[in-house]
């Protein structure tokens, strides 16, 4: 059975509120890396009382707590991940939409090559990796016309 978002952000050590298990979820449920302001126009309509400045500062605390990965695959803006087990993200140069690649083996082999390129007074404690191309979906529309 699937932990509930209330336990999950309290089990990180957080006092959850309806907020901001509002948006663990919003962030779990949709794997499209919602940036803050996604998912402040997303869930406003539902929580008046919710601010941007609320959902930047919940999704900063999830990221001090491991519940969310942040990444920065543009330069103009944050987007949030809650799957923060080692992974790529793909973005498509087209539409614009982020995407999960997953590979265990290949990643560990990745994440090593680019450590064993560190010099050695120094230790690696996250990797994250970006490949930007075309989607599928791009791709079809572009061959239909």
């Amino acid at each position: 059975m699937e932990k509930n978002y209330f336990m999950q952000i309290a089990e990180a050590g957080i006092r959850p509120s309806v907020q901001r298990v509002a948006i663990f979820q919003y962030v779990s449920e949709h794997h499209t890396h919602p940036t803050v302001d996604t998912i402040y126009s997303e869930l406003f309509p539902k929580y008046p009382t919710l601010s941007r400045t609320t959902v930047y500062n919940t999704l900063k605390l999830f990221a001090e707590h491991g519940l969310v990965q942040t990444i920065q695959i543009e330069e103009d803006k944050l987007r949030y991940d809650a799957n923060t087990a080692p992974h790529i993200h793909f973005k498509c140069i087209k539409c614009g939409a982020v995407s999960d690649v997953f590979g265990k083996e290949k990643l560990s082999s990745i994440n090593s090559d680019c450590c064993s390129m560190l010099p050695p007074d120094v230790i690696a404690c996250k990797v994250q990796t970006y490949i930007w191309g075309i989607c599928k979906n791009c791709l079809q529309l572009k061959t239909q016309k």
